[in-house]
C-alpha cells in the first residue's frame, strides 16, 4: 500500500493498511496509525505522531517547525487523534517549549484546504476549519466549534465549544461556547441555534443558553454583572455553567 515513490525513514511507525500515495515524506520519529490515507506529496515531520483512520490530502505539511523565531530546534511535537480529515495544503506545525511543547488535534475533525494550525493550538473534536481558515499560536478550539473560511483567530484565543464564525471573522478576544460571531473585529450575533438543533440538543437546553446570551449581550449588564446572573442560571443548566466557567477562564476576555 505504499508507493515506490514514498520516502520513509526506517525509524518511522507505521501501522496496519496504511496507505501512503507518491512522492509523499515520512521523517524520522513519526507514527502513523492503522487505516490511515496520505494521498500524494504528504510530508509527515519529525515527532509527528496520529492516530488511525486519517485521510491527508495532496501537499499537506504535517508537523512541520513551528514558525517562531524563539524556536531552536528542540523536540517537540504533533500529536494527532483519529479519523480527522485534513485537506489540500494544510500547515499543521509543531509545539514549542514555551507552552507545553506538543500541538493537538483531537478526533473527527474537517480541517479544510489552505487551513493553518499553529504551534502549540489545541483542537478539541468535531470542529469544523473552512477554507484558509487560521490559527495563530496557543489556540483552543473546543468541541464541535466551526470556523467559516477566512476566520483569523489571534494568539492565545479560546473558541468556545459549538460556537460559530463566519466567513472572514477576525477574533482578538475570545468567543463564548454556543455563539455565533462575524465581522473583524468579530461581534456577537445570535446563538447557534441550528447547530444546537442538529446536534440534538433539546428546546429546554437551547432556551436556557437564549438566556444566558441575553443577559451577556442584550442587556444593560457589565460583563462581571452579567456573568453574576448567569451563574444563577448555571445550577439548573449544564450548558450555561459551560459558558460561566469559559468566561471565568478567559485571559484575553470575551468578544462583546
Amino acid at each position: 500500500m505504499i508507493h515506490p515513490s514514498a520516502i520513509i525513514d526506517p525509524t518511522a511507525k507505521i501501522g496496519d493498511n496504511v496507505k501512503i500515495g507518491p512522492y509523499c515524506i515520512i521523517e524520522a520519529n513519526t507514527e502513523i496509525g492503522d487505516n490511515c490515507e496520505l494521498k500524494s506529496h504528504v510530508v509527515v515531520a519529525n515527532h509527528t505522531r496520529m492516530g488511525k483512520g486519517n485521510k491527508i490530502y495532496p501537499f499537506a505539511s504535517i508537523g512541520e517547525d513551528p514558525q517562531d523565531k524563539k524556536f531552536a530546534d528542540e523536540a517537540t511535537q504533533l500529536v494527532i487523534g483519529d479519523n480527522n480529515t485534513i485537506r489540500e495544503y494544510v500547515t499543521i506545525n509543531r509545539g514549542t517549549v514555551d507552552d507545553e511543547g506538543v500541538t493537538r488535534v483531537g478526533n473527527d475533525n474537517w480541517i479544510m484546504a489552505y487551513v493553518h494550525i499553529a504551534h502549540d493550538c489545541v483542537l478539541g473534536n468535531h470542529t469544523i476549519l473552512a477554507n484558509c481558515s487560521s490559527l495563530a499560536g496557543h489556540v483552543h478550539v473546543d468541541d464541535y466549534a466551526i470556523l467559516g473560511g477566512f476566520s483569523k483567530i489571534h494568539q492565545f484565543c479560546r473558541v468556545g465549544a459549538h460556537a460559530f464564525s463566519a466567513m472572514d471573522t477576525g477574533f482578538q478576544k475570545d468567543l463564548p461556547p454556543f455563539v455565533m460571531a462575524q465581522g473583524n473585529p468579530a461581534k456577537p450575533r445570535a446563538i447557534n441555534f441550528e447547530g444546537l438543533k442538529r446536534r440534538g440538543f433539546s428546546k429546554e437546553r437551547i432556551g436556557a443558553i437564549k438566556k444566558a446570551y441575553r443577559l451577556l449581550y442584550k442587556s444593560d449588564l457589565s460583563l462581571e454583572l452579567a456573568v453574576e446572573e448567569m451563574t444563577l442560571l448555571a445550577s439548573e443548566s449544564d450548558d450555561v455553567k459551560l459558558m460561566v466557567d469559559f468566561i471565568q477562564k478567559s485571559s484575553r476576555s470575551i468578544i462583546r
